[in-house]
Order: structure tokens, then sequence, then C-alpha cells
């Protein structure tokens, strides 16, 4: 989808969910890095912390939005694939429009653990064991995934809000990723729900098999995955009247394996009460590839979702 319709949405988004201005300066925020921080849990990584525009002039406090693959956000010569989301140029889009609300931006590096780190453990646990094998092989183990939130729930997070003027409730706390950082990202919605009031999972890697991959997976796949993800929102505090959840996927490249995949999903989701409207959104965009320059065009929409008035 061009991006100038990605824009127009927004401004259409915004009149209908009555979006608060949001007010900024020009400047473009603040960077604040921390190198190699160190953790009980995982291996120590970079974490890049973006102060929105006006942070360092007065004393209003902000909502935190916590985002995988750090990397690849601000800074196009340290990203992955030397394309970035521009999570700075897209928060000044919000702003221009008038609609969402100035953020804290933390992102947390990937480490050569990334699929480990990423794979929801307790998905995973659900799985037949055939197809938790396929998994545990093509992410070279098992997944380390419930360490790497307490790394973030424990540790960083407590840190942010120490140093920084964040707003740290469940209401004003999100987090988001694509691909395995979008599975990571809606576990930690279902794992800490009190933490993160809500979560959006972009070409979100529902196969949960390596993305090396690709289409190599068994007919009844989808089912599978779905009946695990079923079995463990069942035991999850997740809500759909208290948290927000945005997934979504394109159509090419590796996203032309996620469709049937999305619509075995959708239907546990609607069974367990998601809805579309404000608090779900579950999105197609067709002819879009699985890349950052994909992600990055969209990210607005989910960003309006995100950082919403909250939900008490």
């Amino acid at each position: 989808m061009p991006i100038r319709w990605i824009r127009m949405l927004c401004l259409l988004l915004a009149a209908l969910w009555g979006g608060q201005a949001a007010a900024q300066s020009p400047e473009s925020g603040r960077i604040v890095t921390i190198a190699d921080m160190t953790s009980a849990f995982v291996a120590p990584r970079t974490v890049t912390i973006w102060l929105p525009p006006g942070y360092d002039a007065g004393a209003r406090r902000y909502p935190v939005l916590y985002m995988q693959d750090g990397q690849n956000l601000f800074d196009a010569k340290a990203a992955n694939f030397g394309v970035e989301w521009g999570m700075d140029e897209a928060m000044a889009r919000l702003a221009a429009l008038g609609v969402g609300r100035p953020a804290i931006i933390v992102g947390l590096n990937s480490t050569a653990q990334r699929y480990r780190e990423y794979m929801p453990k307790d998905v995973y646990d659900r799985l037949p064991p055939a197809y938790a094998t396929l998994v545990r092989d093509s992410h070279g183990g098992a997944p380390l995934s419930d360490a790497y939130l307490r790394f973030i729930v424990e540790e960083l997070k407590p840190r942010i809000d120490r140093d920084y003027r964040t707003l740290p409730g469940r209401a004003d706390t999100a987090i988001m990723g694509s691909s395995m950082g979008g599975l990571i990202s809606f576990y930690a919605l279902g794992r800490y729900p009190q933490i993160f009031g809500q979560a959006a999972a972009l070409s979100i890697h529902w196969p949960l098999i390596g993305a090396d991959a690709g289409g190599d997976v068994p007919a009844e796949a989808p089912r599978i995955v779905a009946d695990a993800f079923a079995a463990w929102l069942r035991d999850s505090k997740v809500d759909p009247a208290r948290n927000r959840l945005y997934v979504d996927h394109g159509t090419a490249t590796l996203d032309r394996y996620y469709p049937p995949f999305a619509r075995a999903m959708d239907a546990v989701l609607a069974q367990r009460g998601w809805r579309a409207g404000r608090a779900f959104q579950s999105r197609i965009f067709t002819g879009t590839a699985h890349d950052e320059r994909a992600w990055a065009e969209r990210v607005d929409i989910p960003l309006l979702l995100l950082l919403a008035a909250p939900v008490r």
C-alpha cells in the first residue's frame, strides 16, 4: 500500500476515533544509547531510547513503546539490511496529522539468539512433538522467550521508568515488532497483560518455524499452530476489554505463506472475544513484502492503535 494512502487512512481514522492533537516542536527528538546492557537473564545487547521532541523542555510524562530489532528503527547504517523503519519520522507524521500521543520509543537490538528469544515458549510447549521438533531445529534450540521477557519486565522497564519521565502503567505501555518480533510482542501481551496494555505485530510469523524454512511446513500446520495458540490463550489473562492488539501480513516474499495461518488465528482470536474496532485490528496488505521498507510504509497504522487515548 503506497504511503500516501496510509497517511490518508491516518486522517480518516483520526476523524473516526477523535484523536487528540500531539503538540511537538520542530525538532526530531533525541536518541540515547545504552551499549551492551547486561542482564541476569539474557546476553547483553544495545538498547536505543528515542525521546520525543519537547521532552527536554518540560516536565510532561510520556507513554512508552518497546520495540524489537532496535537496530532497524532509526538509522539505516545500523540496520540489518540497510533500511530503517524511520520511527522518528513516523512519529513526526502522526504529530503533523494531530493524532496519537507523543511517546518514548525503546528499541532492543536483537542478537544471534533472535529466533530462540522471540519464539513464544508457552505456545511451543503446546505444539505436537513432531511440529515442536521442526520449530526447535529451525531455531537452533528451545525457546528463550520467557527469559527475554523477564529482561524487559524486571530489568529494562524499571530502568526506563526510573531514568525517564514515563507513564509506567499498563494503559501507557505498548510493545511492537515484525516477523518473529511480532510473535514475541504478541506473546508479551498475553504473558504480561498487566504490564503491556497493547501490542502490534507486523507480518507476524505465525508458522513459528524459522523463516529460512519458508513454506516447508506440513499442510496441517495452520491448524496445529492455531490449536497451540488457542490452548495458550485459554490460560492467559489477556483481555480484549482492556488490551489492544494489532496484527497484519502482506502477500509477497515470506508473507505469501501467512494467509492460511492468519485466517486460522483470526478465528481463534474471535473465539476469545477480539472484534475488529478500536481494540483489535487484523489487516492484509496485498502485494507487500516481508521487509523493513514495507513495515516502514505502514507503521503509522499500528501506531494509531497503540498511541490512541488509553483504556484505563
